[in-house]
């Protein structure tokens, strides 16, 4: 219910504001400045706030993701402060909210905090001026995507501050010059297919090859005693990674890759400007990492360009199967990443990809090295035009002593790296990006309304139903499931309960369409239906158990019916664990988030079983228990379902039609019912119900319903009567089943000719 009153309220939505005086009153001006004793108000846009020792500037303060995104582990952003001086060097820094799992449990947070102020000190203008490369902060074990995004966003927007003339470098004026304008791009136009020998002979595919050897010496050189002492094992010159990079969004490498249909497809889903690079490795080290899941962060790679940096999550990356070069090798993983919005690569100047190289040195620690693909555009494809030559403008000139804060307005002019101060909100980029999967999302949830809506047409042609139920399951679970990854879970519920109580944002949900678009559709299902409709329709993992389960019968797999006595009293558990997850969520989400490991939805659908080994065990085990009692999962264990049976019961309709012999004596339905939600007496036990509409279809059944049999017998009573001739052709009658599964047989009325 609280979800349709939101969701009803989606239109007044206030566009994101800054929230930077409301954090300044949790930070004092000497944790920024030494002898600085106030902040000024803040100006300008993004908003800098001044901070003054008496009446001298020394320097502003900023709030990071008022200038640019820092998406951590938990999906929301992670909030800074940060001092830097008016010679764009970092003075402080404060962490002063987020909602990181592994900082709220598990790792303190001065750790973190610890290792993101070793760029106290960095000057800025030497990294936007190429003299030096973006500090790299001290890693914290299990949490380093958290300190790497921290780190990336305190550097990136100071970057775009000083690009952006809200800050100056060194208080310098540089003299106009006279220049000439030349302006490099792509060549469009050329477009060649290639194979593989050559693509990597001229540069369009870039290298970057180490053995266990070349790892192993760079750790002993690192000064770290313990990594040094924990070579890898194996032959010296056994490869450690093999890992080859590509610009595929150049016409002739992409081509030449992904063949013409995906290079068709990749040009249709790339904006204008934006750029895509195709990672390729094979070796003992994997660039992807094993702690990748939906939502995160891939920590071991990234994207560095003129002090600029980027590393992606899920939403910018597809997994191929191969490259179709020819002659290309065969690689265990190929990843087509997407540069993320708000980084703008410049496809004609030099980038580079970062690995990151892990190794455990203790229970829980690890060591870092870094390791560069230096990745150039081969001339070949680039058009370089020149234009008459221009007056460069100086920069502007720094703040003195005791400078006025700087104007209001917007930046004197973009930022080099191609960003917007006032970028548009995430979630609007998702939304008109994901516009196909939205459609067909939308298209399918209006299919299954129709499907409610006029369920009496179809359950009364039985083979059609049964034909329908499995295609809209396939669909649910291949396309749904494991290609759009829109498989729901009750974290979404703990995550939207928690933001109610700590301060609602719609920005979050917004910014993955296909789960909102659910969501809604599910909040206004709860009150015609129940949880019927996505559990019995619109769960992937539900559609994998029940299509297991219906492969399993066709193959004769005994099927076990569990004793109704025993099953009333093991539904219960799954209103436990989610009372217990939810229990947990009030005191750690994060925990809770952890303990909702429970749901193998995240290892048999967003993954793929792609996992460790215990995940892929303990989901292979429930299917395993679903082959013999269908929807065991569903049952027992699934705090999902009992999260929504629990508003379920606010349903304003019921559509399910029911006999006054259901139940006493007739079971067929209780006994043909898949998960067991019909009790003995014959009322339907709406929280248990997955709305499958079985039932329904033998309600109109004249061959197995017994009351439809006597009514079919009634009416064929009163055609023999007019048309004797009518009275052939009718079949056995089957019994009436039972509760204690003994059939009584149906008595056949007899028919009268007349005296």
């Amino acid at each position: 219910m609280v979800w349709l009153l939101l969701v009803a309220a989606a239109p007044a939505m206030a566009q994101p504001t800054s929230h930077l005086a409301e954090h300044l009153a949790k930070a004092t001006p000497q944790e920024f400045f030494a002898g600085a004793d106030r902040f000024g108000p803040p100006q300008g846009e993004p908003p800098l706030a001044p901070v003054y020792a008496g009446d001298r500037l020394r320097g502003f303060v900023y709030l990071n993701t008022d200038v640019t995104a820092a998406i951590g582990y938990s999906g929301k952003p992670i909030h800074m402060l940060v001092g830097i001086d008016p010679d764009a060097v970092v003075r402080g820094l404060k962490l002063v909210d987020h909602k990181e799992p592994i900082v709220l449990v598990g790792v303190p947070e001065k750790k973190v905090v610890d290792a993101v102020n070793t760029l106290i000190g960095t000057r800025i203008g030497s990294i936007v001026s190429g003299a030096e490369r973006p500090p790299q902060p001290d890693i914290v074990s299990g949490a380093t995507v958290t300190v790497l995004v921290m780190a990336d966003s305190v550097v990136r927007s100071a970057v775009r501050l000083v690009r952006s003339g809200r800050l100056t470098v060194g208080g310098a004026t540089a003299p106009a010059a006279a220049v000439p304008a030349v302006t490099k791009t792509v060549d469009l136009d050329k477009r060649d297919i290639r194979d593989w020998e050559s693509l990597l002979g001229d540069g369009s595919v870039r290298r970057l090859h180490l053995s266990i050897g070349d790892v192993n010496a760079a750790f002993d050189k690192s000064g770290n005693a313990a990594a040094a002492a924990r070579p890898e094992p194996g032959d010296p010159d056994e490869t450690f990674i093999d890992l080859y990079a590509a610009l595929v969004s150049v016409p002739t490498i992409g081509a030449s890759l992904l063949g013409e249909t995906g290079w068709a497809r990749l040009t249709e889903r790339l904006k204008p400007g934006q750029q895509a690079i195709v990672v390729a490795g094979r070796g003992l080290y994997s660039f992807k990492g094993s702690g990748y899941v939906r939502g995160g962060v891939f920590d071991r790679i990234q994207i560095l360009q003129d002090g600029a940096g980027t590393r992606f999550r899920d939403r910018n990356h597809e997994r191929l199967g191969a490259l179709e070069a020819a002659g290309a090798p065969d690689f265990p993983e190929i990843g087509l990443f997407v540069m993320p919005d708000d980084f703008a690569l410049d496809p004609t100047e030099p980038w580079q990809l970062e690995l990151m190289v892990q190794r455990a040195i203790g229970a829980r620690d690890k060591a870092f090295l870094t390791f560069e693909l230096g990745y150039t555009l081969p001339e070949t494809y680039v058009r370089r035009e020149q234009a008459a030559p221009t007056v460069a403008a100086a920069p502007p000139v720094a703040s003195p002593p005791v400078a006025s804060p700087p104007a209001a307005g917007p930046a004197t002019a973009p930022p080099a790296d191609g960003l917007d101060v006032q970028d548009e909100p995430l979630w609007k980029t998702m939304w008109r990006r994901d516009v196909p999967s939205i459609a067909i999302a939308s298209a399918a949830i209006l299919l299954l309304t129709g499907i409610f809506f006029f369920q009496n047409v179809l359950v009364r042609r039985p083979a059609l139903y049964t034909w329908v139920r499995r295609a809209y399951l396939a669909f649910v679970l291949v396309w749904l499931g494991w290609y759009a990854n829109a498989q729901l879970s009750v974290v979404n519920i703990l995550t939207f309960v928690n933001s109610l109580i700590t301060g609602f944002s719609w920005d979050y949900f917004l910014t993955a369409p296909l789960i909102f678009i659910l969501w809604t559709a599910v909040a206004a299902a709860l009150l015609f239906w129940g949880r019927g409709p996505f559990c019995g329709w619109l769960c992937p993992f539900g559609a994998l158990q029940e299509l297991t389960n219906t492969i399993a019968k066709a193959l004769k797999v005994p099927q076990i019916r569990v004793p109704w006595g025993l099953h009333e009293r093991l539904w219960p558990i799954k209103y436990m664990i989610f009372l217990g997850l939810f229990g947990l969520s009030l005191y750690s989400v994060a925990f809770a988030e952890q303990m909702a490991e429970v749901e193998p939805f995240k290892t048999a659908i967003v993954l793929k079983f792609a996992r460790e080994w215990p995940f892929v065990l303990y989901a292979a085990t429930l299917l395993v228990a679903g082959l013999f009692i269908e929807r065991f999962f569903c049952r027992y264990l699934c705090p999902l379902g009992a999260a929504l049976a629990i508003p379920g019961r606010l349903r304003t309709f019921e559509w399910l039609r029911r006999w006054p012999e259901c139940g006493t004596p007739c079971q067929r339905c209780a006994v043909e019912c898949p998960v067991q939600s019909i009790h003995p007496e014959g009322h339907i036990n709406v929280n248990e119900c997955i709305y499958c509409m079985h039932c329904q279809e033998l309600y109109f059944d004249d061959k197995r319903c017994p009351h439809m049999i006597q009514v079919r017998l009634k009416r064929e009573r009163r055609e023999a009567l007019t048309s004797p001739s009518m009275r052939g052709g009718k079949g056995p009658v089957p019994p009436i089943v039972t509760a204690g599964g003994k059939p009584v047989p149906v008595p056949e009325p007899s028919v009268s000719t007349g005296p």
